[in-house]
């Protein structure tokens, strides 16, 4: 009887901690990062996902590492690699890994996946795809551009015409219509975020077709354009970083006075929400789908800094960040595809740009999907 009783009472106990050894397992203490083509110090994208995981890091006392991406091929192998070494949660960074993030969400149930700039129409328990209203951020920088040029041209060099990328381009565009119905839009997509020579390229052609100011929104490439803008005397725009603070170095990098402001895309506040939801028990949405917004501090725009833009422009647009958030304004973009909605804007032509190439207006399978 004693032993019968004995057994009992061991069984009772390993029943009452069985909740505590799951929620053991359960505990979040790891995190892997798989950048998108180009160093994890790039000054806009990449870093800023790097930034939001560290502060997660160091939030939650969470292990980390990251693996920079050199080729789109390497995509499933980098994100084995966080796999194999056994991450409690995989973040993925770009729009071209999502078919990758997907796979490897579906073949490791166990493991948490954040993709970054990443929509998912088959949803996973254990995937998330994190989007930005990049129109929005455009969109504001695109009024600033349309207030502070002299010439009545403003221009754009942008990467890959992504979704993210287009709703940009589309948005600055569009930000500089509500100024100025009749301002002049040049632009060019570069097929290549990690060629800042490229984009210096372009910028040079921009500039030469009588833009004064220049948006970079392409990464590397982007950066390159309005670095090479800025040594040139003309006012640039960065985007997702402020870029004052990582390719202007603080204000120390020559050139930093031309910065008027950037498109701020707060990727770090995406990737750390995910990750304190995970690490504080919750589960992504059922949508596999988390959207960042001027309404939840997704979207921004940064301080003129050093350069010389008036008070009662950067007034304008705090009023028209009012409006967007209100309503009251809308972006005329749509903030899945990028495409303009019906009835808004005009046709949207690109420049063809490579080096020393002479530009050409020639129109693109992206602009005429944002003009039907």
């Amino acid at each position: 009887m004693a032993r019968k009783l004995l057994a009992i009472l061991c069984l009772t106990a390993l029943l009452s901690i069985m909740p505590l050894m799951v929620s053991a397992q359960d505990e979040i203490e790891s995190v892997c990062l798989v950048t998108d083509v180009g160093r994890v110090n790039d000054g806009t994208f990449n870093q800023y996902a790097y930034d939001g995981m560290q502060r997660a890091a160091d939030d939650f006392d969470l292990d980390t590492t990251f693996i920079e991406t050199t080729a789109q091929t390497d995509y499933a192998a980098n994100i084995e690699t966080c796999v194999s070494e056994e991450f409690d949660i995989i973040v993925t960074v770009g729009f071209l890994i999502t078919d990758a993030t997907h796979a490897a969400a579906e073949a490791n149930p166990d493991i948490q996946f954040i993709g970054v700039d990443q929509f998912f129409a088959d949803p996973l328990p254990n995937l998330v795809g994190i989007q930005y209203r990049e129109d929005q951020a455009g969109f504001l920088v695109g009024a600033m551009a349309a207030l502070m040029t002299e010439s009545g041209t403003v221009g754009g060099v942008y990467g890959i015409p992504i979704p993210p990328v287009v709703k940009f381009r589309n948005g600055f565009e569009q930000g500089a219509r509500y100024i100025n119905p009749d301002i002049n839009l040049v632009g060019v997509y570069i097929d290549n975020f990690n060629a800042p020579d490229r984009g210096a390229s372009a910028a040079e052609q921009l500039i030469g077709e009588g833009a004064d100011v220049i948006f970079g929104a392409g990464g590397p490439t982007g950066s390159g354009a309005i670095t090479r803008a800025a040594d040139l005397g003309v006012y640039v725009i960065g985007v997702d970083k402020d870029e004052y603070v990582t390719t202007f170095g603080d204000g120390e990098t020559p050139g930093a006075e031309y910065l008027i402001s950037s498109a701020m895309k707060r990727v770090d506040n995406g990737v750390y929400d995910m990750i304190a939801l995970l690490v504080d028990g919750g589960s992504f949405p059922e949508d596999s789908l988390y959207v960042l917004s001027l309404e939840n501090d997704g979207i921004a725009f940064a301080p003129p800094h050093d350069s010389d833009v008036p008070e009662e422009v950067t007034a304008q647009v705090e009023e028209i960040q009012a409006g967007l958030l209100d309503g009251s304004i809308e972006t005329g973009v749509n903030p899945g595809d990028g495409s303009l909605l019906e009835g808004e804007g005009a046709p949207l032509v690109a420049l063809t740009a490579e080096p020393g190439a002479e530009a050409t207006a020639e129109a693109t399978p992206e602009a005429t999907e944002a003009s039907s």
